[in-house]
């Protein structure tokens, strides 16, 4: 079995990891795409190199073929960002998503009788790509497709915690931290102290940090491709602190599947004659 590299070991250019079975070109311009959309969206090809443990000739080749397909844009900078022949894919893929994410939120929203919802982190911002709304007249209503900043929201401190704090700084520092409301955490330092408390609990919890009155309880989806959180959020008068930690359990124990969903249709392709 070929071993996955330590990504703390130094590895010489061009040695960039290889799925068992994949074809290396693509998966290194595939691995590009993911190094920009992770730096915010836009590189130099240097700083793509490092990244991607390639030599600047090699890299420079495949941010090439790229360009030529739209799939990325070079800036008067001489870097390159994202293009816009990722932005139809995007779109189809967060419809996709929402299919077959659907109904395990409706299995949350059933136990909890709160809306449930499923984001992603998108560069540096959170995007709702699914939704169940509760029962409940009075009701969150966070559509699909939202995109909010990650410090002061639940999803976006589950999916925070999920990356080492160095990347979490950098992602404040593009962002800032802007008071969405008086409850809203504005110092780094403090929720980097959250954020540890987030990973030995296993849920996040925001309190009226993204919009007064509303209360909203997340938890990581780990063991997906790209880093995500699921949530119930409701009215803080109805969804009370004493239920936080039952309404944390119900989203844990879907969590396998809500992570599985991710690679099922990579499954069902594969099988498929």
């Amino acid at each position: 079995m070929e071993k996955r590299p330590d990504v703390s070991e130094p590895q010489s250019p061009g040695t960039t990891y290889r799925e068992p079975g994949g074809v290396q070109a693509l998966t290194r311009g595939l691995s590009l795409l993911k190094y920009l959309c992770d730096a915010g969206g836009s590189m130099r090809v240097s700083e793509v190199a490092a990244a991607a443990r390639l030599s600047v000739p090699t890299t420079h080749r495949l941010l090439r073929t790229l360009l030529l397909s739209g799939f990325v844009r070079q800036l008067p900078s001489r870097g390159y960002s994202l293009g816009p022949s990722l932005i139809p894919l995007g779109e189809m893929a967060n419809q996709m998503l929402g299919v077959w994410a659907r109904p395990i939120l409706a299995r949350i929203v059933e136990a909890t009788d709160e809306t449930a919802n499923l984001a992603l982190l998108a560069s540096d911002e959170v995007v709702y790509v699914a939704q169940v709304p509760s029962r409940h007249s009075v009701r969150m209503f966070t559509e699909v497709g939202k995109r909010v900043l990650p410090h002061c929201t639940g999803v976006g401190k589950a999916i925070l915690a999920q990356l080492p704090e160095p990347d979490v700084l950098q992602i404040l520092r593009r962002t800032g931290m802007p008071a969405e409301t008086p409850r809203t955490k504005t110092d780094p330092s403090e929720l980097l102290d959250e954020l540890r408390e987030i990973r030995r609990r296993g849920y996040a919890v925001d309190n009226g940090e993204q919009e007064v009155g509303v209360r909203c309880i997340a938890v990581p989806v780990n063991g997906a491709p790209i880093k995500a959180a699921v949530s119930v959020s409701g009215p803080a008068l109805r969804l009370q602190e004493a239920e936080t930690e039952r309404i944390a359990h119900v989203m844990q124990d879907l969590v396998p599947e809500i992570a599985a969903g991710f690679y099922a249709s990579i499954y069902a392709e594969s099988t498929d004659v």
